[in-house]
């Protein structure tokens, strides 16, 4: 009697040894030799997206990660770093354009000026009223306007 192979033969191997490919689209077997990696490797966990933390929006002047300056709270003038006044450009020019008698000026702290305002539009009748019209003007089209303090305005 004979006995068959100790190993059962693979159907790619010819009786001779020499390998015969795998039909198309089967996958060919391994090459001898190589090493097949152990099916007890622990494979690694998913990738866990971090909950979003949103930060709160930073105050305008100010850099994105730094806290506000008490000193500051309506934050600083990028070229100067001197902190803006609390009074606004707009609400200062249109008191002045709309009510000419020095009325922006007076908001702005600068009394003196809305004094001089106030006494040339009623001395002149109404026609001294073109000074703090011009004025008005002047205060929404410049950046380099101030409240009484120094401070340079806010634009809005």
């Amino acid at each position: 009697m004979t006995q068959g192979p100790d190993q059962p033969l693979d159907p790619n191997e010819p009786s001779d040894g020499q390998l015969v490919p795998p039909p198309y689209g089967e996958p060919s077997p391994p090459p001898a030799g190589d090493p097949v990696p152990p099916p007890s490797q622990p494979t690694p966990p998913p990738y866990q997206q971090q909950p979003y933390q949103q930060q709160p929006p930073p105050q305008p002047g100010y850099a994105p990660g730094y806290p506000p300056n008490p000193a500051a709270p309506y934050g600083v003038h990028p070229v100067t770093g001197i902190p803006y006044s609390d009074k606004t450009k707009l609400v200062a020019g249109l008191l002045q354009i709309l009510l000419p008698f020095g009325i922006g000026r007076f908001y702005l702290g600068d009394t003196k000026t809305g004094v001089w305002q106030l006494v040339v539009t009623l001395v002149t009748c109404g026609i001294g009223g073109l000074w703090p019209f011009i004025d008005g003007i002047i205060i929404l089209a410049t950046d380099n306007v101030t409240d009484a303090q120094g401070r340079p305005l806010r634009m809005s």
